[in-house]
């Protein structure tokens, strides 16, 4: 007895999927973890985040400087990307019929390409500081191969079917 067949529909095509989905959560979850919070640099006396600036105990509004603002475009479009794939994810693994796996593959791999453009663009700009990158700015980074991988998990999920519905109807016996 192959331990497969007893198992119905948790063929490689679900695993890639369900790995997807899982991948995809976790990236969602660093993505606005990091986003959210204001711990990108530490400093002596403070730390720093995408939105606030936090010195002796009190945070205050930091002001509009170009690559801060394209890093926190960046992520925000990259939280709505992640969530967007998410629930693509979710409605895949809910509905077996479900071919929208090259899309939700798609969505994901543009999550990982506007989190390498944010993380890319702020470690550049303070990496001549002394400043200390802190852990907000780690989730970043951890968040685009999550994202990337969720895609590809997606893409092979989507070529397993297809290559499977392309053979189906072969008059051949394997």
């Amino acid at each position: 007895m192959v331990l497969g067949s007893s198992l119905p529909g948790m063929g490689v095509k679900r695993s890639l999927q369900s790995g997807g989905t899982l991948l995809g959560f976790l990236a969602n979850i660093l993505t606005i973890l990091s986003m959210a919070t204001n711990y990108w640099i530490r400093y002596s006396g403070g730390h720093s985040g995408l939105w606030q600036e936090c010195s002796g105990g009190t945070c205050s509004n930091i002001s509009c400087q170009t690559m801060l603002a394209v890093t926190g475009a960046c992520m925000v479009l990259a939280a709505g990307c992640s969530i967007v794939g998410l629930v693509m994810g979710l409605r895949i693994l809910c509905q077996e019929g479900d071919s929208r796996g090259r899309t939700t593959s798609a969505i994901f791999f543009l999550c990982g390409l506007l989190l390498l453009i944010a993380m890319t663009g702020y470690t550049v700009k303070n990496a001549g500081k002394n400043d200390v990158f802190s852990w907000s700015c780690f989730s970043g980074w951890l968040a685009l191969p999550f994202s990337v991988l969720a895609g590809f998990c997606f893409l092979l999920a989507d070529m397993i079917m297809q290559s499977t519905d392309a053979i189906s109807g072969f008059p051949v016996c394997l």
